[in-house]
């Protein structure tokens, strides 16, 4: 059985993503040091939620680069899947921390609005707008350079940083505000408004790592659809214990029993799995491993399939093959 490899593309984007990740983590880093003294020296909450947001950027950029350097060791006898995962729990965790620097902002943003502070409006408005710019290259960078579509990890990095550049936005318009209006109110309100995006995102982020670590099906992949594909090959009687899920980003796995025909004849077989596993890869799922049994294996699936065939209760293996095929 042939086995297909695309080694050098998965390894290009690992390579620049990392290199944009560390770029970005040097950048925001020292930018979110910067703000941080500017909110406290001007008594700007929105100042210092951006600088909070920036402390969790910098953490989160933190984690997915070591997440990118654990995945890509090699898988070992106690872990066959390698360490991919841990790129799932570095976007679950990114997610979480957005959750609570945006909980966080929104009680101190109450605070104000019970005693607003006097808040020094130029020195806001200065500091928001480098940040502002700071945020737009880097979220440039993640964009042109970085996988932010197809790896969790990395758009859960990216969205910190928007979240980041939206909390600029929003700081440049309070420290307006307040600069030609005296409106000191606008300062907390806008902290509350980006924080709100802020925990749509995290809460997105998180959702779908959690969905990934739960064994969820794969979004862009059709459980029905491939279903029926299976069930409309004529050599297959019927299917059972079939799973489908994804171990990181971009890299599905797909488990089935077939149940064979009683006409089809063991010289078939390789052939049906053969043609089956390149079906599948094109559908998108990297990992196939599909076992053929006889008609008589005994199993009942009718919960799980659309196609029900009559089956014997014993559970003798008359004809058992195993095919694997892996595509990273």
């Amino acid at each position: 059985m042939a086995h297909s490899h695309d080694h050098s593309h998965h390894g290009h984007a690992h390579t620049n993503n990392q290199k944009i990740l560390w770029y970005s983590f040097l950048i925001i880093s020292g930018y979110m040091v910067i703000e941080a003294v500017g909110g406290v020296l001007t008594n700007s909450l929105a100042l210092l939620s951006d600088a909070g947001h920036m402390l969790s950027d910098a953490i989160a950029l933190g984690i997915a680069l070591l997440a990118f350097k654990f995945g890509s060791k090699q898988a070992n006898a106690n872990k066959t899947f390698g360490y991919q995962r841990f790129e799932i729990l570095a976007a679950a965790l990114n997610g979480l921390t957005l959750i609570l620097v945006a909980v966080w902002v929104i009680y101190e943003a109450i605070g104000r609005f019970v005693n607003p502070l006097p808040i020094q409006s130029t020195g806001m408005l200065i500091i928001a707008t480098i940040g502002l710019i700071v945020n737009i290259v880097v979220a440039w960078m993640m964009f042109k350079g970085g996988d932010t579509e197809e790896n969790l990890n990395m758009r859960g990095a990216f969205l910190h940083v928007l979240g980041d550049l939206l909390g600029s936005v929003a700081a440049i318009i309070a420290a307006l505000a307040v600069k030609f209006y005296g409106w000191a109110w606008a300062d907390p309100l806008i902290s509350v408004l980006v924080s709100i995006l802020i925990l749509k995102s995290g809460y997105g982020i998180l959702k779908e790592a959690l969905h990934v670590l739960m064994e969820g099906t794969p979004k862009n992949l059709d459980m029905d659809v491939i279903r029926q594909n299976l069930l409309s090959q004529a050599e297959i009687a019927n299917i059972h214990d079939l799973h489908l899920w994804s171990i990181t980003s971009g890299q599905h796995v797909l488990t089935c029993h077939l149940v064979m025909r009683e006409d089809v004849r063991i010289s078939q077989v390789q052939e049906v799995l053969h043609r089956l596993e390149k079906l599948l890869q094109a559908q998108g799922v990297q990992h196939v491993t599909l076992q053929a049994e006889s008609l008589h294996h005994g199993h009942d699936e009718a919960a799980l399939c659309s196609h029900t065939a009559s089956q014997n209760p014993s559970h003798s293996h008359d004809e058992t093959t195993h095919e694997h095929s892996h595509t990273h």
